[in-house]
């Protein structure tokens, strides 16, 4: 390996460390959980749980690293879930389909994220103070609109998206469910493609690439990841449609913010709002179009959640917001805006996701969950500050 190469590594190493850092504590939680509760964590079914009880959080956080990344907060995710879900299961039990019920969601968040962006960026009024109505308005809504008792869905139609599973009875092998498997191995085409169409992009365009055998070896590490996920599936139900769900977002929007002009408009406005208004950007059309988006994934992990309970309680939501900021800012998002990947806060999501499931297991009471998620978040904020610090950034 040349010293080109080494420098290219190091580099590479000290720019991705966080992202990095997260995959190592993720996998370390795994471990120390399979030491304490016999390996169960690993089981297929508890992993398809994990993705099916914790995809509402992942989905939410989707959406909050972008407001998060233009220097945004969002506190009413929660309050906004139980109203929507509410909705939605009124509109399901009125003879809808699941279809029709999904787009009446989708668009009550979107016009929602509207409403609160329209007060952030144009009036000017702080989001914590506009989330902050919001999270009062909606959660007062909800409980005006379900007279404060829970709403049970009609059938089991609607929890199919939530809980239910992609399986071709024709494609079984035993207790093998092939369509997780061929699942897999399309993501991995896919993924293994973008890589490749994105490296020639930046070799293109005389951006700094990671060297060959680096590239390689992400994209084996990743692409057997993506099959133990798979055969995990498929040694249960099959794939859970939710993750099917949660994996074209995840692919979109990281695919929106990596290689899309409004990506790099918001990651401008995050970085320093003044300048990106000088440099000819709408700052405030884009802050507008972040909430817009919030509010329509909010909606989405709204038809999510309540379909996992089955029904739409009145108290639903109660802590979603905090759920997914923490996500944020463990999977690397930069309390100061402008940092930040979707995929990083998937892995933090799934870094909680793993601390509560393993505690979970353990048949430890929520409250500890509660110290440990307060610990973590802690931990996160401060070593981003003490970075930036380092590095003198703030």
């Amino acid at each position: 390996m040349s010293d080109v190469q080494q420098v290219n590594i190091r580099t590479l190493l000290k720019n991705n460390i966080r992202n990095y850092s997260m995959f190592i504590i993720l996998a370390l939680i795994m471990v120390v959980f399979g030491f304490l509760t016999n390996w169960i964590n690993f089981s297929p079914r508890n992993i398809s749980y994990i993705f099916i009880q914790y995809s509402y959080v992942l989905i939410l956080a989707v959406g909050m690293v972008q407001v998060i990344i233009i220097g945004g907060i969002d506190l009413s995710v929660g309050a906004v879930c139980a109203f929507i879900g509410a909705v939605s299961a009124m509109v399901y039990n009125s003879g809808a389909g699941i279809a029709i019920t999904l787009i009446t969601a989708l668009l009550i968040g979107l016009a929602v994220g509207a409403f609160q962006g329209v007060f952030v960026a144009y009036a000017r009024i702080p989001a914590f103070i506009v989330t902050l109505a919001g999270m009062l308005l909606f959660r007062g809504l909800t409980y005006i609109i379900t007279q404060v008792n829970p709403i049970a869905l009609k059938d089991d139609g609607y929890k199919e998206l939530a809980s239910g599973v992609l399986d071709n009875p024709v494609l079984r092998n035993g207790p093998t469910h092939i369509t997780a498997l061929l699942i897999g191995f399309v993501i991995i085409a896919v993924y293994i493609g973008a890589e490749i169409f994105s490296r020639k992009n930046r070799i293109r365009n005389n951006f700094e690439i990671a060297p060959r055998p680096v590239f390689i070896g992400k994209l084996v590490i990743i692409s057997a990841l993506i099959y133990s996920l798979s055969w995990l599936f498929s040694q249960y139900r099959g794939i859970p449609t939710v993750v099917v769900v949660l994996g074209i977002t995840v692919m979109i929007f990281h695919f929106m913010m990596k290689n899309t002009v409004l990506g790099r408009y918001i990651y401008a406005v995050g970085g320093n709002a003044r300048s990106a208004k000088l440099s000819g950007i709408n700052s405030e059309l884009i802050v507008f179009v972040v909430f817009c988006i919030m509010g329509f994934l909010t909606g989405l992990a709204a038809v999510v959640s309540t379909g996992y309970m089955n029904s739409a309680l009145p108290q639903a939501g109660n802590l979603f917001e905090m759920d997914a900021i923490a996500a944020c800012y463990i999977g690397g998002v930069s309390a100061s805006g402008g940092i930040g990947t979707v995929v990083g806060v998937i892995v933090g999501g799934l870094v909680m996701s793993a601390i509560n499931n393993g505690m979970s297991l353990m048949n430890l009471g929520q409250h500890y969950q509660y110290v440990v998620k307060a610990v973590i978040l802690l931990l996160a904020v401060f070593y981003d500050v003490y970075t930036r610090r380092k590095a003198g950034l703030g």
